[in-house]
């Protein structure tokens, strides 16, 4: 089922349900400039046995408003707009699964409404908080000084996104998913390309927002709320990461008190196939033990 929710004045986000309406709500939020059809449909079917599924479209992507370049946001505006979207839907409480940028949001949520979070699963992302990261063997590394973004992912940020026509942007997106997929699994073009195709036909059109590269950063960090957290939390490991490369995530595993952590094999920052069963699997076994 699909609905639209008024997040803000002016403002629409662009929600899919799915799975029986009496099961625990599970909220899907996804990266940045990528919409909620970025979640796999697999994923979300495996999912969807045992949750009511919501996936929704940030601003500025899919079919929510796009509205930055009249009305500028914040990132933490993007956090409001999760909660709006559980007001919108009449949803309490929720189990909240976010993927990149939308890790972070689930953080600022899990830090300032952990009265609405059944439990939160944090994938490639990193940690909104200042503590230091303890290695193994006790010594302490300044948050500043973890490993950054895999040259390759920031020479192709850097360059500009032109419009030269639909196939030509289909083939720089595949082209951004093979360095985003990481070294250690076989990367399948296709499977890509056909979602990529998915996606533009679900917004209308193949033009790109750069607008959440470009919203106000400020007010993010919860380094005291996640480091006294009560929710049920899990932390993704994947090892072939390189936009948060290890050890980011065992970093943010030690920031979000009582957080798990678990490692998808060969995963890197993408969700192509061989990835989507291991991460169903650990996410229902996560969200399982969180509703008893």
């Amino acid at each position: 089922m699909q609905q639209f929710i008024d997040a803000a004045p002016d403002i629409r986000l662009w929600t899919e349900q799915r799975g029986p309406v009496d099961a625990p709500p599970l909220l899907l939020v996804m990266g940045a400039q990528a919409t909620g059809i970025g979640w796999p449909e697999p994923l979300v079917d495996a999912l969807a046995a045992h949750h009511r599924v919501i996936r929704y479209d940030h601003r500025d992507t899919g079919r929510s408003t796009w509205s930055f370049e009249e009305q500028p946001y914040r990132i933490a505006d993007l956090a409001t707009d999760v909660i709006a979207v559980l007001d919108g839907l009449g949803i309490d409480r929720a189990h909240l699964v976010g993927m990149s940028l939308g890790g972070m949001l689930a953080q600022m949520v899990l830090a300032d409404h952990p009265d609405r979070c059944l439990s939160a699963t944090l994938i490639g992302t990193s940690a909104l908080s200042t503590t230091p990261y303890t290695r193994p063997d006790g010594r302490p590394v300044p948050a500043g000084e973890l490993p950054g973004i895999a040259p390759e992912v920031l020479e192709l940020w850097s360059r500009p996104v032109e419009d030269h026509g639909p196939a030509a942007e289909v083939e720089r997106r595949i082209e951004h998913w093979r360095v985003l997929a990481g070294d250690q699994l076989a990367f399948d073009a296709q499977y890509f390309r056909t979602l990529e195709h998915r996606v533009i036909a679900h917004t209308g059109h193949h033009l790109t927002s750069t607008a959440h590269g470009r919203a106000e950063h400020d007010g993010m960090l919860r380094t005291e709320q996640l480091a006294t957290n009560e929710v049920p939390s899990l932390v993704i490991c994947a090892p072939a990461e390189p936009v948060f490369p290890p050890p980011h995530p065992q970093h943010l595993a030690q920031c979000v008190r009582g957080a798990r952590l678990v490692e998808i094999p060969g995963m890197g920052h993408a969700l192509p196939p061989a990835v989507q069963g291991p991460l169903a699997t650990a996410i229902l076994a996560h969200t399982g033990a969180a509703t008893g």
